[in-house]
């Protein structure tokens, strides 16, 4: 007995809930808005997703995502071939390039250490990141991790690994947020600044 195929607007709702933080009800308002209201721009979506999955890929330099072999930062002979910077996600390099602060190279690790998920470091392109530290130009390593414990745990891991070869290796400062009143800080935060002081 053949299944029953499913219905398309269910079909564009279920797609839609792929997206983080889009459950059932939001997948739904999206499907019926495009479709009732914007069916020019869900076309329009639709080839641009379509043409993202057959041209982006992996930097073959830094491992963030491009349409190139090499990305743009990293073909640009202005950046700072002495510092690299270690992150989690190129959402997490577009959020550094956006201060405007950090003109080096990046790694991008894509993801985290997640034992309980089955993401170690060879998932991670450890091996890949230590052969970048050993190009001879790389002197320190800025590790820009997430401030969770699976962020934490991969800058410690990173961290061994890379100070055994005598690079300086350091950490993004924690603290308070500027503009913020102490008393309203959460204590964890509060800790870290004084642990952090300078």
């Amino acid at each position: 007995m053949q299944k029953p195929s499913v219905h398309a607007l269910d079909a564009l709702i279920q797609a839609l809930r792929v997206l983080p933080g889009v459950g059932a009800k939001s997948a739904s308002r999206m499907a019926f808005h495009l479709m009732q209201h914007e069916r020019g721009a869900a076309m329009h979506l639709a080839k641009a997703l379509e043409h993202a999955c057959a041209n982006i890929q992996h930097c073959v330099t830094c491992h963030t995502l491009t349409d190139a072999d090499v990305c743009s930062m990293c073909a640009d002979p202005d950046r700072d071939r002495k510092q690299l910077c270690v992150v989690e996600t190129p959402a997490d390099q577009a959020a550094i390039e956006r201060t405007s602060t950090f003109n080096g190279m990046y790694f991008v690790l894509m993801g985290k250490l997640s034992p309980l998920d089955g993401i170690g470091p060879h998932d991670l392109g450890f091996v890949k990141l230590s052969e970048r530290c050993n190009d001879g130009q790389v002197q320190e390593v800025i590790l820009a991790t997430n401030f969770t414990g699976e962020g934490e745990a991969t800058a410690h891991v990173i961290a061994e690994m890379l100070k055994k070869r005598g690079l300086r290796v350091t950490r993004l400062a924690r603290g308070v947020p500027a503009g913020s009143e102490l008393e309203y800080v959460d204590l964890g935060t509060i800790a870290h600044a004084l642990l952090d002081r300078r």
